[in-house]
């Protein structure tokens, strides 16, 4: 029986057990290996947790304030078994990851009184920022929304293409330009459409290259300038897409980003085809910003909304 009250679709969460697998067998490996032999949680026990923790992703500054919540419950309640770690850690990730965002569920609300609301999807190339973006209209799409794209990824050809892709498959129009063209003209032009419209929300996915980070605050700088000539508190959203499978070099992308722009929330993909769920963990708790996507396989409906407890629970099951 779950620790958590049920609130996924039974092939739902079927998806997130099955996405989440090898992060899974992974963590209880190196967890089976550290308890081995002990029946108290001890200071030997910790440290060993504590190492479980960081090759798991969950990266140090995360893992520190874990294994300190952890040697609370043990001072606390004198004598814990190793049995019980298991539950400890669930409950206190949980406790952490409530910390970042209320409520169980975490997707982007898009309000009536926002038309069109305007999400800005940013990051590096190949962690599957526009299949991300074709999965959201997708699903935006299916709620009944108008939904609008725009290709203001002009430095890629292969990025318009496959957003061109995206487009015909969900049946949602895409304002784009040639290839090497200026991005904020893109997202000026589809921003201007969708009002024109009447959409409900517009995606724009934007350059993937990590230049320099002046370079990056210049450009996305620039783009939303522009939108707000047309829609005068666009972008309400700026969703950073990262790499889950990338482990410690996710963290990085997000520093980089946080720092150009303001990102309001995260989406962490390719969760299924690694043992690194435990990035999104840490980069939940350590940037502040909700996540509110993951990706745990190929079909458009394994983009999920990030519920915390289901994730522990799969996690941890």
């Amino acid at each position: 029986m779950s620790l958590f009250k049920k609130i996924f679709s039974k092939e739902k969460k079927e998806n997130l057990d099955k996405g989440l697998e090898k992060s899974k067998t992974s963590f209880f490996d190196k967890m089976s290996k550290a308890v081995a032999g002990k029946s108290k949680v001890d200071d030997e026990v910790l440290d060993d947790l504590e190492d479980v923790l960081v090759s798991s992703d969950v990266g140090v500054a995360t893992t520190i304030k874990i294994i300190n919540r952890i040697e609370d419950r043990v001072a606390r309640d004198k004598y814990l078994g190793t049995d019980e770690l298991n539950k400890i850690l669930r409950e206190e990730i949980a406790a952490l990851l409530s910390e970042t965002s209320s409520g169980e569920y975490s997707e982007l609300d898009i309000p009536a009184d926002k038309r069109p609301y305007v999400i800005m999807v940013v990051g590096v190339n190949g962690v599957g920022k526009t299949t991300t973006i074709g999965k959201l209209a997708h699903q935006f799409k299916k709620q009944g929304k108008k939904v609008v794209l725009g290709a203001a990824d002009t430095f890629r050809a292969a990025a318009i293409d496959q957003l061109q892709i995206w487009a015909d498959r969900t049946d949602v129009p895409i304002i784009k330009q040639k290839m090497g063209s200026d991005p904020a003209s893109v997202a000026f032009e589809t921003i201007k459409h969708a009002v024109q419209m009447d959409a409900d929300v517009v995606l724009i996915d934007t350059a993937g290259r990590l230049h320099n980070k002046v370079n990056l605050m210049k450009e996305l700088s620039k783009v939303k300038r522009v939108m707000q000539k047309t829609v005068a508190d666009a972008p309400h959203e700026v969703l950073l897409v990262l790499d889950g499978s990338t482990g410690q070099n996710a963290f990085e992308q997000a520093k980089q980003f946080t720092a150009a722009t303001e990102v309001t929330s995260l989406a962490v993909t390719k969760l299924d085809g690694t043992a690194k769920g435990g990035v999104v963990i840490g980069i939940s708790d350590q940037f502040k910003i909700p996540v509110k996507y993951i990706g745990v396989g190929e079909g458009v409906e394994d983009l999920q909304v990030f519920n915390k407890f289901e994730f522990v629970d799969s996690f941890f099951k």
